[in-house]
């Protein structure tokens, strides 16, 4: 059971940007604590909806009156330093906190956290190793960067010293938490903006993995050689998973996809027999995912018939090559891929179900991603049948590097025979679909912004 007396301390915490899925996570478990929360953000939302219908009130738009009342502010790395509230919170002398600071105290609340990280597949094992758990009844404690069925939501209060957890290492916020368990999944050279060169990126997970206690346990992906060398900078225990290194300790083989797409394989553990699964999401890079999940499982004592059950229970987090619906026999799926690792990973696991051809309305996510790999999201989306591209989703970033989303189109079709155009207008984009797209074919949306809104709109139109 958790232990909240270094939380006790704030009897009131305001929260700006309280609808982001973090933010909102730990706006729950705050209030069923028994801390008073209140917040504010720029958009309404289903997720604002949900905390509004948990009694914490939140306005749209600024309110100083609850920021007043407030011992604490809790803000996250979007909320820009000229941010209204921020601003008089500051001035007020109110103490402001950045939220994976306070996600790390809360972190501390628990005995035995278990952090999942890595440059890709994060949600999806959280995930799956949360469903893992919930089947063995340990009540476990839950913050998930998606939305998952399971749990309705994007976290979970249980009574247990469980707490698992989504560890993101963008401005290396996880090294903020304390983990009594890691899973890292794979390192790759994403959010450049911050971490400037690769080796910044590695010894970032360099100095997580540092954080584990002696008696931790670390989970590493043995197919990674950046992952595979963590091995020499920690105390604590570690296992390893691979599907091409048989000398891992849980090893994925006789991988078999049926006409869903989806994977069963059998796992070797230290070279035996160990189960055989079926999972319920498509693509290999899931059978990584559930090798890190079946390893860190049966460290926990989770008997391998549970944790079959609830993989194959396991349909796949929101925004996961998650199904939208269909029309005129063709499906509409969406994915949060927004790096070209990722963009590689969900067009080989589509590529596993059956269809005529496939359309990628891609969006793409910050400029400095854009600019730095852009070679890199070229190739990977040339993999694609037909190719829209709308315009760059800026986030917290203003366009200093100069680049647009024509110059993926222009280096795309300068290479191939396939024509890649640029769409700006969500309408646009839903007549273009409607007027070409055929039976059978399977379209894509796919990026970490509100793409997501394009598949409803073309189902709706």
């Amino acid at each position: 059971m958790a232990n909240i007396e270094n939380i006790k301390k704030y009897k009131h915490i305001h929260m700006l940007g309280i609808g982001g899925v973090s933010m909102s996570g730990i706006a729950e478990i705050l209030n069923y604590w028994g801390i008073t929360v209140t917040g504010s953000d720029a958009n309404y939302s289903p997720i604002i909806e949900k905390l509004i219908q948990s009694g914490i009130n939140v306005t749209i738009g600024h309110n100083f009156q609850n920021l007043l009342k407030a011992d604490a502010v809790v803000y996250t790395a979007a909320i820009k330093p000229d941010d209204p509230e921020l601003v008089e919170a500051k001035a007020k002398n109110i103490p402001t906190i950045e939220r994976s600071n306070f996600l790390g105290e809360l972190t501390k609340c628990f005995s035995d956290t278990i952090g999942i990280s890595g440059t890709h597949g994060k949600t999806t094992t959280t995930s799956m190793v949360s469903v893992c758990f919930l089947k063995a009844l340990k009540d476990p404690n839950i913050q998930v960067g998606g939305i998952l069925k399971q749990i309705d939501g994007n976290y979970r209060i249980g009574n247990s010293d469980y707490f698992i957890i989504e560890a993101c290492e963008y401005v290396e916020s996880f090294l903020k938490f304390r983990p009594k368990a890691e899973i890292v999944l794979n390192i790759d050279n994403d959010h450049l903006d911050y971490f400037k060169t690769f080796d910044n990126v590695k010894n970032a997970f360099i100095k997580y993995v540092k954080l584990l206690p002696k008696e931790g346990i670390l989970v590493l992906n043995a197919d990674d050689d950046n992952c595979l060398d963590l091995i020499n900078h920690t105390a604590s225990s570690y296992l390893t998973y691979g599907i091409n290194n048989s000398n891992a300790n849980f090893v994925a083989k006789n991988i078999i996809f049926n006409e869903d797409g989806f994977a069963g394989f059998d796992v070797y553990k230290d070279n035996m027999f160990y189960h055989h699964f079926q999972l319920s999401v498509v693509g290999v890079h899931n059978v990584l995912n559930a090798l890190a999940c079946i390893s860190l499982c049966d460290y926990y004592g989770i008997q391998k018939e549970i944790m079959e059950e609830a993989l194959l229970d396991f349909t796949g987090a929101g925004r996961r090559l998650e199904y939208k619906g269909s029309y005129n026999n063709i499906s509409i799926y969406d994915d949060y891929a927004h790096h070209p690792t990722e963009i590689r990973a969900t067009c080989n696991a589509l590529s596993n179900k059956k269809y005529h051809e496939s359309w990628v309305i891609f969006q793409p996510h910050t400029y400095s991603r854009t600019k730095n790999l852009l070679n890199e999201f070229s190739e990977a989306l040339s993999n694609f049948d037909h190719i829209i591209i709308t315009d760059i989703y800026a986030a917290r970033e203003a366009n200093t590097y100069g680049v647009s989303s024509k110059d993926i189109v222009d280096r795309i079709n300068s290479s191939r025979k396939a024509n890649c155009k640029y769409i700006s207008n969500f309408a646009d984009i839903v007549n273009y679909i409607k007027n070409n797209a055929k039976q059978n074919d399977v379209i894509l949306t796919l990026g970490a912004g509100n793409i997501t809104d394009l598949g409803p709109m073309i189902l709706n139109d």
